[in-house]
């Protein structure tokens, strides 16, 4: 294991996965931003309501 920091330079290696973490932790956080569950911010959304379904009824009167 020793072998593999004399390939890479283990301040920038620490540096790049800090970096990644933190960059992966707020596309994680901005994701969960974006959902109307996990919106802390905000808070959920009202739901709308369904329109009412209606019911048109077409009557033909045949006058002879």
């Amino acid at each position: 294991m020793w072998r593999l920091w004399l390939l890479f330079d283990p301040r920038r290696t620490l540096i790049a996965l800090f970096l990644f973490l933190f960059v992966l932790a707020l596309v994680i956080h901005f994701i969960l931003l974006s959902t109307n569950r996990f919106n802390w911010l905000e808070g959920p959304k009202a739901a709308t309501p369904a329109p009412a379904a209606s019911l048109i009824i077409e009557q033909t009167t045949n006058f002879a």
